[in-house]
C-alpha cells in the first residue's frame, strides 16, 4: 500500500492521522509513480495486489494511470492487480485525465477501483465527514458517473452515526434503490465497513463516536436483511 499523503475530509474513524492527511512535505515525500513501482518490486515477498490510497488518492487522478503504465512497461501487469480508493469527493478524474487515460483504467483486467460512501443519508455524511450535508447527494451523483466508465466499480458504506434513525429501514432502502437505480449489481458489490478504534482515533472520540461503533452493528443488520430485495433489480443499461 502507498498513501496520498492529503486528504479533503476530515472522518473522526479514518486510520490515519490528521496530521499526515495536510499534505505535510515534513512528513512526506515526492516521488514518481514509476519510483513506487521499483520499490514495490524490490519487495522479495511482493503482494500480488497493490493499493494506492490514502488520504484520497483522486486528488492525484494522474496516479493510478501512471502506475499502470508502469506495471505495464515492466512487464508485471499480468501478476500484479492494481486497486485504489476514492473518497467520491471530486471530479478530478473526469476533469484532468484524456479519455485514453481513462479507458486504460477502466478495461485494464488488472485494475480495480473502490468509492467510500460516507454515511447513509445526509445526516450520517455530515456526522462522519465533518463536511456539508449536501455532498453527501454528491457522492452519489459520482458514483453515477463513474458507473459509467467503470461497469464493474465496487463501493464501501460506513453505516455509522451517533443514532439509529427512527426511520432506519426507510432510509436504507432509500440508499440501495437510489444505487440499483444507478446499476443493477452495485448493491451486492457495495460492502459495509466496519469502522474500529485505532491509536489515532482515539484521542477524537468523544460518546457520540463510541455510540456509533454500536450503532452500525444494528445498521448493518438491517443492511444484510434489506440487501436481498436488492439482488436483482432490473435496470435499463446495466453491467
Amino acid at each position: 500500500m502507498f498513501q496520498n499523503a492529503a486528504c479533503n475530509w476530515r472522518c473522526w474513524y479514518c486510520f490515519v492521522p490528521f496530521n499526515l492527511l495536510r499534505a505535510d512535505p515534513g512528513r512526506s515525500e515526492w516521488v514518481s509513480a514509476e519510483d513506487l513501482v521499483e520499490k514495490y518490486l524490490a519487495l522479495p515477498k511482493r503482494p500480488a495486489i497493490l493499493d494506492l490510497s490514502g488520504g484520497q488518492p483522486d486528488l492525484v487522478p494522474e496516479w493510478a494511470v501512471w502506475t499502470l503504465r508502469a506495471l505495464i512497461d515492466r512487464g508485471v501487469d499480468t501478476t500484479t492487480f492494481l486497486w485504489s480508493d476514492d473518497n467520491l469527493s471530486n471530479d478530478y478524474l473526469f476533469r484532468y485525465l484524456s479519455n485514453d487515460d481513462i479507458e486504460l483504467l477502466a478495461h485494464h483486467p488488472a485494475y480495480g477501483r473502490v468509492g467510500c460512501l460516507k454515511g447513509f443519508d445526509r445526516d450520517s455524511f455530515a456526522f462522519n465527514t465533518a463536511a456539508a450535508p449536501v455532498l453527501f447527494e454528491r457522492q452519489l451523483e459520482l458514483v453515477n458517473r463513474l458507473v459509467e466508465r467503470f461497469p464493474n466499480l465496487y463501493l464501501y458504506v460506513t453505516l455509522t452515526a451517533p443514532e439509529i434513525p427512527r426511520d432506519a429501514d426507510a432510509t436504507l432502502i432509500r440508499l440501495l434503490s437510489t444505487l440499483a437505480d444507478i446499476n443493477a449489481g452495485l448493491p451486492a458489490r457495495t460492502v459495509p465497513l466496519q469502522v474500529t478504534t485505532f491509536t489515532p482515533t482515539l484521542p477524537r472520540m468523544r460518546p457520540e463516536h463510541r455510540a456509533a461503533l454500536k450503532v452500525q452493528t444494528e445498521m448493518v443488520y438491517r443492511w444484510n436483511s434489506l440487501l436481498p430485495q436488492f439482488a436483482d433489480v432490473p435496470t435499463q443499461g446495466s453491467a
